[in-house]
């Protein structure tokens, strides 16, 4: 794995029972750039990011991620290590307010923190939370609810939440979904800014305008093996 490479997968393969979901998939991810996985639906795109993260076991193949393998880490240990994703069903949780959201991913607890605050509550500190919510344009909505907001403004949450976490890379599940044109072009900006600030991006989409605006370097799934690049 060459130093400008923060992300390295070798043959990746996913079966579920007698479907081959991925076919030996190979795939690199350049620190600091954007790069697309595209292709029809069912052909694994979101599959490759569920083996990537964890969520889905692998019958072979490695993932190596900034130098480190991740083939025997959980999920919780990937995301800790600073690979982080969002979900097509944002997941977001409704009676907190945007900036509750985000904090809610800011911090890793202990078992003895948790202890702690149940204990004796104590405010955390919010300066790299109120810094993503600049970057993806939600300081003046950070004290509403987020069932309040927008489809496009609870997809900005659900990013703003993953990069709460400070991660290197960042993969994105069809963000645009849902998303009209308008709220697309902000979208395209948010990630532009995301790459811009250092961190890497694999986005999957199906809006080829959005992914071809975007991306530095773009792969092609088709029937779980890439097909071109």
């Amino acid at each position: 794995m060459s130093a400008d490479q923060i992300l390295k997968v070798d043959g990746l393969t996913v079966r579920y029972g007698g479907v081959i979901a991925l076919d030996a998939v190979s795939i690199e991810v350049g620190r600091g750039t954007i790069t697309g996985l595209i292709g029809p639906n069912g052909e694994g795109k979101t599959s490759f990011i569920d083996a990537l993260t964890g969520f889905t076991k692998t019958v072979g193949g490695r993932i190596t991620f900034d130098g480190a393998e991740l083939d025997r880490i959980p999920p919780h240990g990937r995301a800790n290590r600073g690979l982080v994703r969002t979900f097509q069903s944002l997941e977001l949780f409704d009676d907190l307010t945007v900036r509750e959201n985000l904090l809610v991913a800011a911090h890793t607890p202990t078992w003895w923190s948790t202890i702690t605050d149940a204990l004796w509550h104590k405010r955390h500190p919010s300066a790299e939370t109120d810094e993503v919510l600049e970057l993806v344009g939600l300081s003046s909505m950070a004290d509403r609810l987020s069932v309040e907001l927008s489809n496009g403004e609870r997809h900005l949450v659900a990013i703003g939440r993953a990069l709460a976490g400070q991660p290197k890379l960042l993969l994105l599940d069809e963000p645009a979904a849902g998303l009209d044109s308008v709220e697309t072009v902000e979208l395209a900006g948010t990630i532009r800014r995301i790459r811009d600030g250092g961190t890497a991006v694999l986005l999957v989409d199906h809006d080829m305008t959005l992914v071809l605006e975007v991306c530095d370097e773009l792969f092609v799934l088709d029937f779980g093996s890439i097909i071109a690049q």
